[in-house]
């Protein structure tokens, strides 16, 4: 099965989406047209194309190189779920789901496919579960309390390695079920990866955050402890008010 994309093959399948436009005609029937000529898959070369529009938006170098215009391939604006098919996407999600299938896999089947429709329903499915089980949702409390060191070093781990896992999962399953090229799964890793780099940067600075109120307030409890000791000590010898 063919998986390296040519400069040329890139070139082509945009031209190809580019006139299907100009005709007023379906992009599934460029994506078909361009399957035969290359003989790869009509799904495989749809969804090249739409993930290859958001590598080349950041990769200004090789669009440059490709003569690629991506204003003629702008995204359709997508138009939002009714509550009436968020009720029935998730009941038939779980419904799939509770035979065995995982999460992904039960909205690639009801999306046919469609990876863009694929993605909707996945993050609208795990919205909607985190509005209605809100105890599986991790905050952090307004109410301030003193953390040991050790308590903020378990939290931070705690969370580092689950995103770590949830990571590791996630690209798992990618690869699993998307059968893309090479070169756009290394794309597609490091694009990943660099998302989680943020997040990861964004947690230590509230890691540091919390250190910083954590001392703060152990402060205030032993400077509170001391004078209410040296106030204990006056008191009993008759002495003056400290705070007076």
């Amino acid at each position: 099965m063919k998986t390296i994309w040519s400069d040329e093959e890139v070139k082509s399948l945009f031209k190809d989406v580019e006139n299907a436009k100009e005709d007023n005609k379906p992009l599934r029937d460029a994506f078909s047209a361009h399957a035969k000529k290359f003989n790869r898959k009509t799904n495989s070369v749809r969804n090249y194309y739409y993930h290859e529009v958001d590598n080349l938006s950041l990769d200004i170098v090789r669009k440059n190189r490709l003569e690629i215009n991506l204003e003629k391939h702008i995204k359709n604006k997508l138009i939002p779920f009714s509550k009436e098919q968020e009720e029935r996407f998730l009941k038939e999600i779980k419904s799939l789901t509770s035979n065995g299938m995982s999460v992904r896999s039960a909205c690639f089947k009801l999306s046919n496919g469609d990876m863009t429709l694929m993605t909707r329903l996945q993050n609208k499915f795990q919205n909607m579960k985190k509005e209605r089980e809100p105890n599986n949702i991790i905050t952090f409390r307004k109410k301030q309390k003193i953390l040991t060191e050790s308590d903020i070093n378990s939290l931070f781990m705690g969370l580092v390695k689950l995103i770590k896992k949830n990571t590791t999962e996630e690209m798992t399953e990618k690869f699993k079920e998307e059968k893309e090229t090479k070169e756009y799964l290394l794309k597609k890793a490091y694009l990943e990866l660099n998302k989680k780099e943020k997040e990861l940067n964004s947690l230590k600075e509230r890691y540091e955050s919390i250190k910083a109120e954590n001392l703060k307030l152990s402060a205030k409890e032993f400077i509170k402890s001391k004078k209410d000791k040296l106030k204990e000590k006056l008191g009993n010898i008759g002495a003056f008010d400290v705070n007076a």
